[in-house]
């Protein structure tokens, strides 16, 4: 049977990322051996969307307060590099990690997954 996830983000400065983790969102971990940080995460959810272009995989973290979040990670000297914009299952903005990637964030409005018992 599945016991969790494990989500991979790939990154071209991957000391910088793992800091960002660790530092700025505050996420504990673990090393598996030579500073390879693996990081707890939040209770997680899986959506599928439908794509007609290429296919990927995106990393969105939940938040309770958008506009809390966001104020609190710029705080921290979080780029934002997206706006934050409403959409009818929730707000979404998107930040970028020191190593170039990008990550959503969001506001659901939707019944959440994690919730399920």
């Amino acid at each position: 049977m599945i016991t969790g996830s494990h989500v991979i983000v790939f990154s071209s400065d991957p000391d910088a990322d793992r800091a960002f983790f660790a530092e700025v969102l505050d996420l504990p971990s673990v090393d598996a051996g030579g500073g390879w940080l693996i990081f707890k995460l939040p209770p997680a959810e899986l959506a599928v969307h439908p794509t007609e272009g290429s296919t990927g995989h995106e990393l969105y973290f939940l938040c309770d307060d958008l506009a809390a979040t966001v104020d609190n990670l710029r705080a921290r000297g979080v780029e934002f590099t997206q706006d934050a914009s409403a959409q009818r299952w929730g707000s979404v903005t998107r930040f970028r990690l020191p190593g170039g990637s990008e990550v959503g964030l969001y506001e659901p409005r939707h019944p959440l997954a994690i919730d399920l018992p």
